[in-house]
């Protein structure tokens, strides 16, 4: 699967951030991770709280939910496997630098849009991750348990770019993507040497 293809990300993961961070902290990674599938689980419940009328959305992300709880439930069964215990959570400051691209305030649709081109572009990262640590890690349990995920994420990744097209057909998707993918490309320059899966 190509990047530039399929998810048209700029920049792609360093593979040595796989032999030189990951694989000496597994335990932080999976912690973190962890707490990635929480998160997401915890964005597709407050898209169903502020658009409940939307219900083509409100079934997709209650699915979600489930989904994402189940990968959280998955995860901390291998930190349990390991004779480790789930860490505290981490702060993801490259999510959080993604959310100072949300434009504040505008129409009810373009905050819709907002939020859903920002789960897709976590997503879409997550999938990358993914993907690049599925390939190069050297546990063939995780290498299989991320391979697995990869396509999950990018199942994620074109719901909520169809999602956002269907619900906001007024407003340039596309246009707005590619500004979401600009500004990623420069956001994901600063990460890709942490101990989590967004760092």
């Amino acid at each position: 699967m190509s990047e530039k293809t399929i998810l048209k990300l700029q920049l792609p993961t360093d593979p040595l951030w796989v032999k030189n961070v990951v694989e000496s902290n597994i335990e932080e990674i999976l912690t973190d991770h962890a707490f990635c599938e929480q998160k997401a689980a915890s964005n597709a419940i407050t898209l169903i709280v502020q658009n409940p009328g939307l219900s083509d959305l409100v079934r997709e992300m209650a699915a979600l939910v489930q989904e994402e709880m189940d990968h959280f439930k998955r995860v901390h069964d291998i930190i349990l496997e390991r004779g480790y215990t789930l860490g505290r959570e981490r702060r993801d400051d490259y999510v959080n630098e993604l959310r100072k691209f949300v434009a504040p305030g505008g129409t009810r649709e373009a905050q819709l849009l907002d939020r859903l081109l920002l789960s897709a572009m976590i997503e879409a990262r997550s999938c990358e991750r993914f993907k690049v640590m599925s390939e190069h890690i050297d546990d063939k349990q995780l290498s299989e348990f991320y391979h697995e995920l990869m396509v999950s994420e990018a199942t994620h990744y074109s719901m909520f770019i169809r999602l956002a097209k269907k619900y906001c057909s007024n407003l340039d998707v596309d246009k707005r993507w590619k500004e979401f993918l600009d500004y990623e490309a420069q956001v994901i320059k600063n990460y890709g040497k942490g101990e989590t899966i967004h760092g």
